[in-house]
């Protein structure tokens, strides 16, 4: 008998820390707390390690599996625009759901 994994929902979120440095992941934590403070500590991705406090800039939601969070997350690293419109801006983008 399989044991069935229960569904997680996965968020790609952007950081950005106090030189305007973003930085883009995946989790499938609801709160995102736990991944941020993860980066804070130096025990996040290798890139954000020793440049922090990192704080979060934006997020998007409820995507079904991996694969689609990281397609979002590959384009938006693509898009410097919509970066640049986030870093431009005092306050987040609106959190969104896709």
């Amino acid at each position: 008998m399989v044991k069935s994994e229960p569904e997680k929902s996965w968020h790609v979120y952007i950081l950005i820390n106090e030189k305007a440095v973003t930085y883009t992941g995946i989790t499938y934590d609801v709160d995102a707390t736990r991944r941020i403070d993860q980066h804070n500590s130096g025990k996040g991705a290798k890139f954000t390690r020793g440049k922090g406090p990192w704080k979060l800039l934006y997020i998007e939601s409820n995507f079904p599996g991996r694969a689609q969070a990281q397609s979002r997350e590959r384009a938006i690293k693509a898009d410097h625009n919509f970066k640049r419109q986030l870093k431009n801006n005092d306050h987040p983008l609106p959190m969104t759901s896709p």
